[in-house]
């Protein structure tokens, strides 16, 4: 059975203000309701170790949200992060591979910050990790996908270009992967590419097809 059927009489809610999560889900094949827009503070305690971070984001929304769940509601909340740098290199790259302790880049807070992070990048690789929490009135289930980006090096024209006309602020690492620097600066990627947009939509699907 298709898990748009398994889904019947469930209702899956997707608590993010993310379009690209929209998105992903609505081409997925998955019914789905919107959650209504509400606050949380995304920290993260200090000594967290970098890849751990994102699902504890995911976590941390799910249990913001506001509102009781349900007899047959599943709550999809989702958090993504780039980490730069780390311990754990890439396979010869001199250790400036992503690994467990590098460096998170969130959402630039503005274009000089996203020209920053974008220049950091160029060049390297990096990690994109999105964790995803799926939560009943029962359970709960937290898991997080990994990919491996590679940028060429980008020039400073390239960047700002892209910036000024793009405007990558809510975007985790100041870029979307689907986006024109995606198409023109990302040589290779390692793992799911809608990961990197922002929903491992395949391991999703598994995951929910497995518990319905």
């Amino acid at each position: 059975m298709l898990l748009k059927d398994k889904l019947k009489g469930r209702r899956l809610v997707l608590a993010s203000a993310s379009p690209r999560r929209r998105q992903i889900l609505a081409e997925a094949g998955l019914p789905f309701a919107l959650a209504a827009p509400y606050e949380t503070q995304e920290v993260w305690p200090a000594e967290l170790p970098a890849d751990q971070v994102a699902a504890y984001l995911a976590a941390l929304k799910s249990d913001a949200y506001p509102e009781p769940l349900a007899e047959g509601d599943i709550l999809l909340t989702a958090d993504t992060t780039v980490v730069l740098g780390g311990d754990r290199g890439n396979g010869g790259n001199g250790g400036d591979g992503p690994g467990e302790n590098g460096e998170v880049l969130g959402k630039p807070r503005d274009e000089a910050e996203a020209i920053k992070m974008l220049e950091s990048l160029s060049g390297r690789a990096h990690k994109v990790i999105t964790g995803v929490m799926l939560r009943t009135r029962d359970s709960r289930e937290t898991f997080s996908a990994q990919s491996t980006v590679w940028f060429r090096r980008l020039t400073r024209e390239e960047i700002e270009h892209y910036v000024d006309t793009f405007r990558p602020m809510d975007k985790a690492g100041a870029y979307g992967i689907q986006e024109w620097i995606g198409l023109v600066g990302i040589e290779r990627i390692e793992g799911s590419f809608h990961n990197v947009m922002g929903l491992p939509i395949q391991m999703i699907y598994t995951k929910l097809s497995a518990r319905l």
